[in-house]
């Protein structure tokens, strides 16, 4: 009987050990488990080094263009562009510049969901445009019609250039694009937009083939745009 009862009270023993132990191991995993990641929330400022890049290879060209944004909810943020362009097109009859300012503002929808204390963007997003800008055109070769025939021919081409100033352009466009966080703070992106004119003021007889920060122009008054971008954030504050 005695032996009986060391035996239960020895159970009773190792079953209060082993219970306390797994409470244990349950309490550590539940602390894990709630340990909140925060993220940064703050300016972020950036430059946009497609344009000096394309500068490189293309002589017609000269550009920059800052960018920025700023995170006022968990996927949101608000985006803004602004920058100066510089032109030539080169056409069958036609060659003329177009140079000036110009701003773009909208917003981002960030649709990755981060993994712990990543700051990743798969984005997407919406931006209004707009440029002021000066359209020369440096020659041109007019078309004259044979009165006996109706056949247009070229005539001879005329270099005196001629200049419009104060010319304006106004557009949407829809936005996809990435930014990574590469070193602490530092992000690496590239965007893809679609473009879409709202208006645009054409110089006298002549047809705007460019629009600084809206780039080509496509007889649909539709365009395309890319940049890859290099920013920084300057943070704010974290939740």
């Amino acid at each position: 009987m005695f032996k009986f009862f060391i035996s239960i009270c020895c159970f009773f023993t190792l079953a209060s050990v082993f219970s306390q132990e797994k409470k244990s191991i349950l309490d550590k995993n539940e602390v894990k488990d709630s340990v909140v990641y925060k993220s940064n929330y703050g300016l972020r400022v950036g430059l946009d080094i497609s344009k000096p890049v394309l500068k490189l290879f293309d002589s017609d060209y000269s550009g920059f263009e800052l960018v920025a944004d700023y995170r006022v909810a968990k996927n949101y943020y608000i985006a803004f562009e602004i920058g100066y362009e510089r032109e030539t097109s080169n056409e069958d009859f036609t060659n003329s510049t177009a140079s000036g300012n110009y701003f773009r503002l909208g917003f981002n929808y960030n649709a990755y969901e981060n993994w712990l204390d990543m700051n990743n963007e798969i984005y997407i997003g919406m931006r209004y445009g707009f440029s002021y800008f000066d359209q020369t055109l440096n020659s041109f070769t007019p078309n004259v019609i044979n009165p006996s025939n109706g056949i247009y021919f070229p005539s001879n081409q005329i270099t005196s250039p001629i200049e419009t100033t104060g010319l304006t352009a106004h557009w949407t466009e829809f936005v996809v694009g990435i930014k990574a966080e590469t070193f602490k703070n530092l992000y690496f992106g590239f965007s893809f937009s679609y473009k879409v004119v709202l208006s645009i003021k054409d110089p006298e007889n002549f047809q705007t083939l460019y629009a600084p920060g809206f780039n080509t122009v496509f007889q649909s008054d539709t365009g395309f745009g890319f940049n890859y971008t290099v920013s920084y954030i300057i943070p704010f504050f974290k939740k």
